[in-house]
């Protein structure tokens, strides 16, 4: 396993510098929370940080075939490897539980990306990528269990720090752990500290801490769709084990109620892994009344509709 460490953060905030949006930082209602606004960034995720810094680091070492890059994602990694293929000139094969949301295929085939459905979660989408890559010669990139993707989402937390003055925390979302870990690396560095947090029913940074090593976990939440990874990489787990990380857990009506309240006060649509992470705040973490907060919105690939319907039948549940 590669330690992760500021270092590479730094790195790769070099390496990615002029191709991805600044996060933009707002305050975020009464008392020092902050909201970064990184459902702004290129391909609505944070993941294009990630992929434009794997991708670059393989083509100044000479590693990129010519057979392309292949992801396998619960659509917005596949989303970002799929732009920054097309930046960089590169093939994109991209593979997807057959009921990734439709926004997320749709744009995929619009980046150009030759997008192929397997299984019915993560980790049998993430088997089909490994036999095409085997067969193929195309380049396996990772939705987040690898040191480039994590130092490239980890590039935020500088951004927001110098936007923060006296900065205490940073509240992040936790699917694989890629996001968390790239974070946590950079938070430590600069004194932060980070709050992972993670559905009741998509534990997997939890369940690896409980076990000491990462395991494979039920998948069941309304934030599945982007947090609903088996298992959380031994990375994460390496981060999570510091004394500065906490880690909470939420339930789906807490992060339905989270993402109807960011609409309906601030217009602002995301979707539900990026609620989740503002859903702890008041479920499972109270920061304190002169503690400085930054939660980090990760991505607002939804489907509109739902913040004006189905979802929100369960918010007094």
């Amino acid at each position: 396993m590669h330690q992760l460490s500021h270092a590479d953060v730094q790195a790769a905030a070099d390496r990615i510098a002029g191709l991805v949006r600044p996060v933009r930082v707002v305050p975020g209602g009464p008392g020092g929370v902050w909201l970064a606004l990184e459902y702004m960034q290129h391909t609505g995720s944070f993941k294009a940080r990630g992929a434009v810094n794997f991708l670059r680091a393989h083509r100044e070492a000479g590693t990129l075939p010519d057979a392309g890059v292949t992801i396998a994602s619960g659509g917005n990694a596949g989303l970002a490897c799929a732009w920054a293929a097309r930046q960089q000139g590169v093939r994109a094969t991209v593979f997807l539980p057959v009921n990734a949301p439709a926004v997320k295929v749709a744009r995929l085939r619009g980046y150009g990306a030759d997008v192929r459905l397997a299984g019915g979660e993560y980790a049998e989408a993430l088997a089909a990528c490994e036999e095409f890559a085997a067969a193929s010669g195309a380049l396996a990139s990772h939705a987040y269990d690898h040191p480039l993707v994590a130092a490239g989402a980890g590039t935020l937390l500088g951004e927001v720090h110098r936007q923060v003055p006296g900065l205490d925390t940073v509240v992040v979302s936790v699917g694989g752990g890629g996001l968390f870990a790239g974070v946590a690396t950079a938070a430590r560095a600069h004194g932060v500290r980070t709050v992972a947090v993670e559905p009741e029913n998509c534990r997997a940074l939890h369940a690896a801490l409980a076990a000491d090593a990462p395991v494979d976990v039920p998948v069941d939440s309304v934030a599945a769709d982007s947090l609903g990874a088996r298992r959380a990489s031994a990375t994460a787990l390496a981060a999570a084990r510091h004394r500065d990380v906490r880690t909470v857990l939420v339930p789906d009506a807490a992060i339905v109620r989270a993402r109807r309240d960011l609409w309906e006060e601030h217009r602002i649509a995301v979707e539900h892994a990026a609620a989740t992470a503002l859903a702890a705040l008041g479920t499972g973490y109270r920061p304190a009344q002169d503690e400085r907060v930054c939660v980090v919105l990760c991505g607002a690939n939804t489907d509109l509709t739902t913040l004006a319907g189905a979802d929100g039948a369960g918010d007094d549940a």
